[in-house]
């Protein structure tokens, strides 16, 4: 057998071409939607890119010069945001029954075109926080243009006059508004200095307790110390401090059994518990100085 023969240096295997090289390149899908959509993604590039930047800026600003130039570092990276289409473009709010809607506007104190980044969620909040209907308020800034604002309101629960002067107050005794109260007119009505304080457990109690409570137009704090009922046909009724519960018991039996409330009478008086004092219109003498009522007038019929 013939020995091998060495292979010239020249001699080269035979270069098979793949198939992709044999083929002229074309472009990819992805790369014909980029092309396409060229002139879109380079505003959003853009600010993605100047936001970059700015907070890389920032975050070197702040740890040379904290209290310096970083507010005013920030207010350029807003403008130069709004610029490129940062801006706001709608605000949302839910939970709002009673609160006004120009208190909330003067709250989050922007406009639409403002530029994005320079509301403040945080600022906009203690704002809102601030109005008399609001207990609590969540304020969200998102980037595509929205701002949303979610409130949670104080509920009415009474209406309270003092010195002439009518408030709704919340179950706490916070002042809720001073306006529109006839829009409240079916809300209890409580009447003297501290009431609004000590309203809570009394108007609890009276719920209990429907045959009074359907007869009577206020509950009158007297001297900061007890509570007298104002009925609507004009009698008084004078309960004892701390025993309101006993008292109105009383009185329902007193009612079941005589008719009492619906006598025409000035005053009944349940201060003491076994003694029961009732005056007649002609007879009639105030055990202690009351404030004065005036009638609420109902805007919901």
């Amino acid at each position: 057998m013939a020995p091998d023969m060495p292979r010239s240096p020249r001699s080269k295997a035979p270069v098979r071409r793949s198939k992709a090289e044999a083929t002229p390149s074309r472009p990819s899908r992805l790369r014909l939607w980029l092309r396409r959509r060229r002139g879109l993604l380079r505003p959003a590039g853009l600010a993605l890119g100047v936001g970059g930047v700015l907070v890389a800026a920032a975050l070197a600003t702040m740890a040379a010069d904290p209290y310096g130039r970083l507010t005013a570092l920030w207010d350029g990276a807003a403008e130069i945001a709004g610029n490129v289409g940062l801006t706001v473009q709608e605000v949302t709010l839910e939970g709002s029954r009673n609160t006004p809607p120009d208190l909330v506007l003067e709250a989050l104190n922007i406009r639409r075109g403002d530029p994005i980044l320079a509301f403040d969620p945080r600022v906009a909040k203690e704002r809102l926080e601030l109005i008399a209907w609001v207990d609590q308020a969540h304020v969200e800034r998102h980037l595509n243009g929205t701002i949303r604002v979610r409130i949670t309101e104080r509920q009415p629960f009474a209406i309270w006059q003092r010195d002439g002067r009518f408030s709704i107050i919340d179950e706490k005794g916070e002042v809720v508004s001073n306006e529109n109260i006839g829009a409240f007119g079916r809300l209890p009505l409580i009447v003297g200095t501290g009431a609004n304080r000590m309203a809570a457990p009394m108007v609890a109690l009276l719920r209990t307790v429907p045959e009074v409570q359907d007869r009577t137009h206020a509950l009158v704090r007297v001297s900061e110390r007890r509570w007298n009922l104002r009925l609507r046909n004009g009698v008084d009724v004078l309960l004892p401090d701390g025993q309101e519960a006993a008292a109105l018991a009383r009185l329902v039996e007193l009612q079941q059994k005589q008719g009492l409330l619906d006598r025409p009478l000035a005053s009944i008086d349940l201060r003491l518990p076994d003694k029961l004092v009732l005056r007649l219109p002609s007879q009639a003498a105030p055990a202690a100085p009351e404030p004065s009522m005036q009638r609420v007038r109902s805007g919901r019929g």
